[in-house]
């Protein structure tokens, strides 16, 4: 008698295999919650620099030209 082994999934190995998909999406799905979180994040923090920046240089400017307005 020859043993022959059934390569077809059955309908266990089948449950077992979404599941296991089913949690790799769940946790796929909180990780771009993450990343989509960290994004804004740096967005914005990315925002503050720019209007940083520009307050700084529009200071500059002002003082320098107050500046020269009151030596004259």
């Amino acid at each position: 008698m020859v043993n022959q082994t059934n390569n077809e999934p059955t309908l266990e190995n089948v449950i077992e295999k979404l599941d296991k998909l089913s949690t790799e999406v769940d946790r796929l799905s909180t990780d771009v919650e993450k990343f989509n979180e960290r994004f804004s994040n740096y967005q914005q923090a990315t925002q503050w620099v720019v209007q940083l920046a520009f307050t700084l240089i529009a200071s500059a400017t002002i003082t320098v030209i107050i500046t020269s307005v009151f030596r004259k």
